[in-house]
């Protein structure tokens, strides 16, 4: 035995932590590889993941805060369904929180380098939509821009806020991305906000990013409904 050789390596690998498991866990659930309604174990996480019972526990907690899931007492956690109504709360929580974090960034008067992150999300929306439209590049630029912009406003806890929503609706986002018209509109309005920012223009940033959150919102509902879809 090597004894130079650090504890952590020797004949066991290290415990996984809490963030770690919190953040396997999370996108486990986002990217629908725990779908909705799905009941899971903790003991089944903690050997999927090689980690001990307490972190998996943790992360239960934490991801419930977020309403990702529900820890079933006995019966380890279910994982939380949307329903259309859902979506429709969700949307109008956007709506509340998402202008105010337009105007705070605008207000500031940022430069193009400032927004640079915003700006390549543009560009990468556009190309994505060019020639043979590819939806899972749009929709990652997409969700680059929004939780960026929420980076940017200057307001932790409301960025906070807007991502632990924005994460909530991710899978409906996801599951109707197909479903939808092109969106050749939506592109258009994140380069209109970011134009509007760019120029001071305030109220015209909120007034457009608000329009656009309604609009989408509305959009994804409409589909949500006319499909029938029940709990997604």
């Amino acid at each position: 035995m090597d004894l130079n050789q650090p504890l952590a390596t020797m004949g066991s690998r290290a415990p996984r932590s809490t963030d770690t498991v919190y953040a396997r866990l999370k996108q486990y659930i986002l990217d629908n590889r725990y779908p909705p309604g799905a009941q899971i174990l903790e003991s089944e996480v903690a050997t999927e993941l090689d980690a001990s019972r307490t972190p998996v526990r943790e992360a239960f907690v934490r991801l419930q805060q977020e309403g990702l899931l529900e820890i079933v007492p006995r019966h380890g956690v279910r994982i939380s369904a949307l329903s259309p109504d859902d979506m429709r709360e969700i949307y109008e929580v956007l709506m509340s929180l998402e202008p105010t974090a337009v105007e705070l960034l605008a207000a500031r008067r940022p430069d193009r380098a400032e927004l640079e992150s915003l700006i390549a999300s543009c560009d990468a929306m556009e190309a994505a939509l060019a020639g043979e439209p590819d939806l899972q590049a749009w929709a990652a630029a997409d969700e680059a821009f929004h939780l960026n912009l929420a980076r940017l406003c200057g307001n932790k806890r409301l960025a906070a806020m807007i991502m632990q929503v924005w994460d909530q609706a991710h899978r409906a986002r996801m599951f109707t991305l197909s479903l939808r018209p092109l969106p050749v509109r939506s592109t258009e309005e994140h380069r209109a906000v970011v134009e509007a920012i760019l120029a001071g223009d305030v109220e015209r940033a909120r007034s457009i990013y608000h329009a656009h959150r309604k609009r989408g919102g509305n959009e994804l509902t409409t589909i949500i409904e006319r499909h029938g879809i029940q709990r997604l």
